[in-house]
Order: C-alpha cells, then sequence, then structure tokens
C-alpha cells in the first residue's frame, strides 16, 4: 500500500513558478512509477509527467515539456513537479500517482492517488 499527499499548489501569476511535493507512505514507494496528471471541472484527467523508480525514464506531456521538470528522492519518499512559465491553462486541479508501470500516460496505469492540490494561474 502507498498513500500519496501532494502540496506546493497555490495562486501564482503567468510566468511565475511553482514545485509541487508528492509525500509518499509506505516502503515500497520506490518501487513505483510516479506520475503527475491534472484535470479541470468537466474535463477528464490528463497526464502531465512521469517517472520511473530509478530516475532512468522520463515522459512528458507534450504541452508541459519543457517548462515542467519531475524528479523524486526515494530516500525522502517524495516525488515533485517544478513548474516553470506558468500559462493560465495549467489551471487545474493536480494529482500524484503511483503504480507499475514505463511511461503511464493513462490514469488506469497508476495504483495509487494523492487527493490533490490546486494550482491556478492568472493573466
Amino acid at each position: 500500500q502507498v498513500q500519496l499527499v501532494e502540496s506546493g499548489g497555490g495562486l501564482v501569476q503567468a510566468g511565475d513558478s511553482l514545485t509541487l511535493s508528492c509525500a509518499a507512505s509506505g516502503r515500497t514507494f520506490s518501487k513505483y512509477t510516479l506520475g503527475w496528471f491534472r484535470q479541470v471541472p468537466g474535463k477528464e484527467r490528463e497526464f502531465v509527467a512521469s517517472i520511473t523508480w530509478s530516475n532512468s525514464i522520463t515522459n512528458y506531456a507534450d504541452s508541459v515539456k519543457g517548462r515542467f521538470t519531475i524528479s523524486r528522492d526515494n530516500a525522502k519518499n517524495t516525488g515533485y513537479l517544478q513548474m516553470n512559465s506558468l500559462k493560465p491553462e495549467d489551471t487545474a486541479v493536480y494529482y500524484c500517482a503511483a503504480g507499475v508501470t514505463i511511461r503511464g500516460v493513462i490514469t488506469s496505469a497508476y495504483d495509487y492517488w494523492g487527493q490533490g492540490t490546486q494550482v491556478s494561474v492568472s493573466s
């Protein structure tokens, strides 16, 4: 079992940066791929980024490539999403997830989810 708790969301202006954190409990966190997804009301949850347990493979949605960076510290049981050059269209609830997958871009690839953290970007 893995429990995930996101933090770091907030209200920022376009062009600003934010770093989201995903704190995991459970000794097996390091064995899972970590993913970040986001969702706006009325739309499906969409893939943002993922990183394998060994930090060897990362994957990004085209919409965030070059602006967002995913990372993890297995010793601290924590994952991160560094978001730079934020745009109003990045406004969403951001979720972290853990699963046995390589590039997992779909929600069904993940077994565990956090409760989400709101990111709002004003223009």
